[in-house]
C-alpha cells in the first residue's frame, strides 16, 4: 500500500525564499545602476545619484514588505497594510518564489505547504468573524471512499454517514454549525460555487497544488487551507482532520450567530 505522509509546513522555508528574492532584486538593481554609470554621467552629474536613490527606495519598500510579513507571522496580529500585502504575496511573490525555489532544488510541494501556512497566518491575523451562512467549506471528492455507491459531489446530504470515510463526521459538523459545505471535483466547479454562494470566508481542504491555486483564484476572499492526508496516495481515499476543520470553523464563526450586522450595514439573521 502506498503511503503519503504530509510533512508539517515550514513557514521559514517560504520566508527564506522571500529573502532570497530580495537579494536577487537588490543585485539586479545594483547592476542596472552600476553598468551604465559612466553613460549617465555624461547626461548629468547628479543623474546616477538620483537613479541610485530611486532603486534604493524600491528595495526599501520591498524590505518593509518582508518585515510586515514576518511581524504578521510572528505576532499573529494584523499589521497596517496586511490585506494589500497578502494580495501582492499571492499574485506576484508566490509565482516568483516558486521559480527561485526550483532553482535551489526545493520541491514544489514544500514551497506550496510553506506558502499555505503563511497565507493561513495572514487570514488568522485579520480576526475575521462571520455568521455560518457566510462561510463556505470546500471539500475534495477524494475524501469519499472510492467504493461508496452514494455520490456526494452534487449534494453532501447524500452522505449516509456510515463511518467509512471522514465525510460522516464532516457533514455532521457542517450541519450542527450551519455552514455551507460543497464537494468540488475541480477548479472550474469550485470557482462556480464561490461565485454562486458569495462567501466571505472559505475553508478549503485539498492537496498542496489545489490549495495554493485555489487561494490565488479566489482572492480577495480569504481562504484558510487545510492539507489532506494521503495514506493510499494522491486522490484516493484521502483523510482530513475533523478536529482541525471544527477548530477552524469555531475560530471564524461569530459567537452569537443569530444576530449579525452585515458589512452592508443591514441586520441579518442566520
Amino acid at each position: 500500500m502506498l503511503t503519503t505522509v504530509v510533512e508539517k509546513p515550514r513557514k521559514r522555508l517560504f520566508l527564506g525564499l522571500l529573502l532570497a528574492l530580495e537579494l536577487i532584486i537588490a543585485l539586479s538593481l545594483f547592476v542596472l545602476w552600476y553598468i551604465p554609470y559612466r553613460g549617465f554621467e555624461r547626461l548629468g552629474s547628479n543623474l546616477p545619484i538620483l537613479i541610485g536613490w530611486g532603486f534604493g527606495a524600491l528595495l526599501l519598500l520591498f524590505s518593509l514588505g518582508i518585515v510586515l510579513i514576518v511581524l504578521t507571522v510572528v505576532r499573529g496580529r494584523e499589521m497596517p497594510g496586511t490585506k494589500r500585502l497578502r494580495g501582492l504575496l499571492i499574485r506576484y511573490m508566490f509565482p516568483v518564489i516558486t521559480v527561485i525555489g526550483r532553482f535551489f532544488g526545493v520541491a514544489k510541494d514544500d514551497i506550496r505547504r510553506s506558502f499555505i501556512e503563511i497565507n493561513n497566518e495572514f487570514v488568522r491575523s485579520e480576526s475575521i468573524k462571520n455568521p455560518p451562512r457566510r462561510i463556505l467549506v470546500l471539500m475534495p471528492h477524494c475524501v469519499q471512499k472510492d467504493i461508496c455507491p452514494y455520490r456526494i459531489t452534487v449534494d453532501v446530504k447524500n452522505c449516509r454517514q456510515c463511518g467509512q470515510c471522514d465525510f460522516s463526521d464532516l457533514t455532521d459538523v457542517a450541519e450542527k454549525l450551519g455552514v455551507q459545505m460543497t464537494v468540488a471535483t475541480g477548479g472550474t466547479l469550485a470557482r462556480r460555487v464561490v461565485i454562486e454562494t458569495k462567501p466571505e470566508l472559505i475553508l478549503g481542504v485539498a492537496c498542496e497544488r489545489d490549495l495554493s491555486s485555489g487561494i490565488a483564484d479566489t482572492y480577495p476572499i480569504p481562504v484558510l487551507g487545510i492539507l489532506l492526508d494521503r495514506p493510499e496516495g494522491p486522490c484516493l481515499n484521502t483523510r482530513v482532520s475533523v478536529d482541525k476543520v471544527t477548530e477552524a470553523l469555531n475560530t471564524f464563526l461569530v459567537k452569537d450567530p443569530f444576530l449579525v450586522e452585515s458589512k452592508a450595514g443591514k441586520t441579518e439573521t442566520t
